[in-house]
């Protein structure tokens, strides 16, 4: 049942969420502009179009940020509301009606999981969904900038080259599609000067692309009376059927294109072995442990704010930074770590060892 405390705090952690979110996004994007102001402006671009160009490149990027900055962000408005309930002795009035501590407890935990749903939805379904945009580099915001394609894996065992890819245009030029077969050999190539895409009218299905001047070359193994021999059939050929679109390939260029994608995205990837096992793999336990990091972090700052008296609110601040700033650097630490063997129980030993923490600390709450 929702009370008028219930309320009353909720408002009160919603207006300080939207405040810290607004300004913790605003101080992230502030220092990366100031940082790398001069990759917007290095092609003498006239104002309006850098302006265009800056506004395009942090616009997705707002997602990403709120990935990384979504637990920092919901401890700060839960431990702002409560210090300041703290300090302005509201939680000595609640105390005197014969509400516990644990109770008023009970909306901060339920907006803190709200808040981690937000930011599962984040990573689950917006941050896939403009991938493509945010692997491209702060002087390539406008998509000018052409690159090579090296050998990207696609389907029937193929790889992918080209010496020009236009994010622009979403075009390739000089393409060379080589298909191997269970031997690891060329069975057949496919040469185009110029290739244009044409998505599927099947949403979620690859496409084709449109070749202009393409040929198959197709080897044959045949055997005569002198051993096996090696021809060649030649013929034309004006579409490449792929799951390679422009957006695909634009964030395979990247180099941590993987944490970009979904745990569904993970899952066909792994299975399709076209990246590393053991980097999917922690990709995967890393998305998985950070709305639990979250919620960890909130149960490590509750007990040093959910106190009746007003005189040690800065202290036990401090005393929470402390200690929420140790869970996360280790964590990131632990996320952060390369193992090859593919084990992901090295990842969770920050969160078992600070979530015992936790309840350590809130059963010393005095209600």
């Amino acid at each position: 049942m929702v009370t008028t405390l219930d309320r009353y705090l909720l408002r009160s952690l919603m207006t300080n969420y939207v405040t810290a979110l607004a300004i913790m996004i605003s101080l992230y994007i502030a220092l990366d502009l100031f940082v790398n102001i001069d990759e917007f402006t290095e092609q003498s671009y006239p104002l309006p179009e850098v302006i265009r160009n800056v506004a395009g490149y942090y616009a997705p990027n707002i997602f990403l940020y709120f990935a990384q900055l979504s637990g920092v962000i919901t401890l700060f408005a839960c431990m702002a509301t409560i210090a300041r309930a703290r300090k302005q002795n509201e939680l000595t009035a609640m105390l005197a009606t014969g509400t516990s501590l644990y109770r008023v407890a009970a909306p901060i935990i339920a907006f803190g999981l709200t808040t981690t749903s937000l930011l599962v939805l984040d990573t689950e379904l917006a941050i896939p969904s403009v991938a493509h945009l945010l692997a491209r580099d702060h002087d390539d915001a406008d998509g000018r900038h052409t690159y090579e394609v090296l050998f990207l894996p696609d389907r029937n065992n193929a790889l992918v080259s080209a010496s020009k890819f236009h994010p622009a245009t979403q075009d390739l030029r000089r393409l060379l599609v080589m298909t191997v077969d269970e031997n690891g050999s060329i069975a057949s190539t496919i040469e185009a000067d110029h290739a244009t895409w044409e998505p599927s009218p099947d949403e979620g299905t690859g496409g084709r692309w449109k070749l202009d001047r393409g040929i198959l070359t197709t080897r044959l193994r045949t055997e005569s009376s002198l051993g096996p021999q090696e021809e060649k059939d030649r013929r034309p050929i004006y579409y490449y059927e792929s799951d390679l679109s422009p957006d695909i390939i634009q964030l395979r260029q990247s180099e941590g294109w993987i944490n970009l994608l979904s745990l569904a995205q993970l899952r066909q990837l792994y299975a399709d072995g076209i990246a590393d096992h053991a980097a999917i793999t922690q990709t995967r336990h890393s998305r998985i442990a950070t709305p639990i990091v979250s919620m960890v972090l909130l149960l490590l700052g509750l007990p040093f704010f959910l106190d009746r008296s007003p005189a040690n609110v800065l202290s036990d601040a401090g005393k929470c930074m402390l200690l929420c700033g140790l869970c996360y650097v280790l964590t990131f630490i632990a996320q952060s770590i390369r193992i090859e063997s593919g084990s992901a129980f090295p990842f969770w030993i920050p969160i078992f060892v600070f979530s015992t923490v936790a309840m350590i600390l809130i059963d010393r709450i005095r209600t």
